[in-house]
């Protein structure tokens, strides 16, 4: 008895003892190699991770690079233009003031007791004296167009009305150069538009203006009114010089003028049509060109419906 005794307690400490060094050694290695997955997939992660953090911080610096390439591309052009701007701007002051300095020595010298002289003189110093009023008050009317301090007091008129008004201010300068303006539509029938009257007629005047300034004798200009849903259209053409495609992107900026001899020959301030444009920007509507060098040029733009 004693001795089954001795065996099974024999037996039972024997598996427990392997049991616990199983357990030590192969339990133990199990979970080290378990430890260890865990962290080299934590090692594996962090390295994922890191590597999506570089791609990340990567591309940023590619889009910041990107960006700022771009913003110095556009100070670089804002430079140009500004030193453009202001040459264009000293070399239409230039002109009416070395006229005037001209007339006015000239009187001094002597030539304001000269009775042929002295009064033409006076008036050509006078003439020249408005063209740089004309000038800046354009330029003002641009600047305060662009700030909003313009404000746009729009109302309910007919347009056909206002049109037939523009062609019979223009109309003596027109026949002085042999151009006929026309209205296509009937002038008995009304359009109604809603906008500030008095800025559209700025508008009309330039387009037609313009277009007597740079037509051919024995030309045309043709205004037609046309009706697009909840808008109209105008059309102001003409069959003068045209303008060639090169200048076209540009023509509404201040100043520039695609010949500038010929331009300057035929007066303005060279700032017609951008005042067109900021106006027409100001009430929410657009202007566009077509022009063929030498056949004439049409501008149209768009007004709300009254």
């Amino acid at each position: 008895m004693n001795t089954w005794i001795t065996i099974i307690l024999t037996l039972g400490a024997s598996v427990l003892f392997f049991r616990t060094m199983a357990h030590y050694f192969i339990f133990r290695k199990i979970k080290l190699l378990i430890e260890k997955i865990k962290k080299q997939r934590t090692v594996h992660q962090n390295r994922q991770r890191s590597g999506n953090l570089i791609e990340e911080l990567e591309h940023q610096v590619k889009e910041w690079s990107a960006e700022r390439k771009e913003e110095i591309e556009q100070l670089e052009k804002l430079e140009n233009y500004r030193k453009e701007f202001l040459g264009n701007v000293s070399h239409e002051l230039k002109t009416p003031i070395f006229n005037i300095q001209g007339y006015i020595s000239t009187l001094l010298d002597g030539g304001l007791e000269d009775k042929t002289i002295n009064l033409d003189y006076l008036k050509r110093a006078e003439k020249s004296v408005y063209r740089m009023i004309a000038i800046v008050e354009d330029l003002q009317t641009i600047t305060q167009l662009e700030k909003g301090e313009l404000e746009i007091e729009e109302e309910h008129f007919d347009m056909v009305t206002l049109i037939k008004d523009v062609i019979d201010a223009q109309e003596l300068k027109a026949k002085e150069k042999k151009i006929s303006l026309e209205l296509t539509n009937d002038p008995a029938s009304q359009v109604f538009v809603f906008a500030d009257r008095f800025r559209i007629r700025q508008v009309l005047v330039n387009l037609v203006v313009n277009s007597v300034r740079y037509g051919k004798e024995n030309g045309k200009t043709i205004i037609k009114i046309s009706d697009v849903g909840e808008k109209i259209i105008i059309e102001v053409a003409d069959s003068g010089i045209g303008i060639p495609a090169e200048h076209l992107s540009r023509i509404f900026e201040r100043f520039y003028r695609a010949d500038k001899s010929r331009s300057r020959e035929q007066g303005g301030t060279g700032l017609g049509l951008s005042i067109v444009k900021h106006i027409l920007e100001a009430h929410g509507q657009t202007i566009s060109v077509m022009s063929t060098e030498g056949a004439g040029s049409v501008f149209s733009f768009t007004l709300k419906k009254g």
